[in-house]
């Protein structure tokens, strides 16, 4: 496929798909075009059987994301009951796109950004990214991206990210204590490491890795013992489709388990 603001690779080696968002002159910020661009990319992930696996990145040095491109009209509809969330196409769970995606972040991540963080599964970072949220300092209401973060760092983190704006920003290792990342790494090894990590996963039965994805980010939305009641149902239908992945001869681990 071809698209304007982003990159699609397919390692079939390893089953890796590598979406690179691709607007580093305008710090990678996303515009309708982006958007859509994204949904289609999920899309065609999702329905292409030999991508176990997503690696999100982007290119540039000095931001993974601005968010949302100020510098041009997102274009909604004169009809403000007709507005559309951009993160609706910006997110893999929207698309019912249930592979696990890792996310690699350098530089700068900002308001519209956490879109991309807040979904994936494994977020990682370089030690010279910065997490913060510009949306009051902006005189905007931060109302739709906290909704995701703070199943990532919970009520405080959140609130605190989201209410002082421009004037903190949440450094790699901070970003670290809190659970919004997962491990940080070196710039140079960013990429390296995220594909890693997504080809370690992919290595696994592609049922297994899927169910266990749909089900533990379903379960967000239900009260526990009905998520414990949906997670059931999915262990019945995935386990044997798994089960016979692993017999026909899944691929190896490609790496010794790694002590973080």
């Amino acid at each position: 496929m071809t698209f304007r603001t982003i990159l699609l690779e397919v390692d079939d080696s390893d089953h890796v798909a590598t979406i690179t968002l691709n607007r580093p002159e305008r710090l990678n910020a996303f515009n309708r075009t982006m958007c859509q661009e994204m949904e289609q990319a999920w899309r065609a992930v999702k329905h292409d059987d030999s991508v176990h696996a997503v690696v999100l990145r982007a290119a540039g040095e000095r931001a993974f994301s601005a968010g949302l491109d100020v510098t041009s009209s997102y274009g909604q509809p004169d009809n403000v009951w007709n507005h559309e969330d951009p993160g609706e196409s910006l997110s893999p769970k929207w698309q019912k796109m249930w592979k696990p995606v890792v996310c690699a972040v350098q530089g700068m991540c900002t308001a519209g950004a956490f879109y991309f963080v807040n979904e994936a599964d494994v977020v990682i970072c370089s030690d010279d990214a910065t997490f913060f949220d510009s949306h009051v300092s902006a005189g905007l209401v931060c109302a739709l991206e906290p909704i995701g973060l703070m199943r990532r760092v919970g009520l405080g983190d959140t609130l605190r990210i989201a209410l002082l704006g421009n004037d903190e920003r949440v450094g790699a290792s901070t970003a670290l204590r809190i659970g919004l990342v997962t491990e940080v790494v070196e710039r140079g090894e960013l990429w390296r490491r995220a594909h890693d990590i997504a080809a370690t996963i992919a290595a696994k039965p592609p049922a297994a890795t899927q169910g266990t994805v749909k089900a533990i980010w379903e379960s967000l939305d239900r009260p526990y013992r009905a998520a414990l009641e949906q997670g059931l149902i999915y262990t019945r239908l995935g386990n044997p489709l798994g089960r016979a992945e692993l017999d026909a001869g899944a691929p190896a681990p490609r790496t010794a388990p790694r002590i973080r």
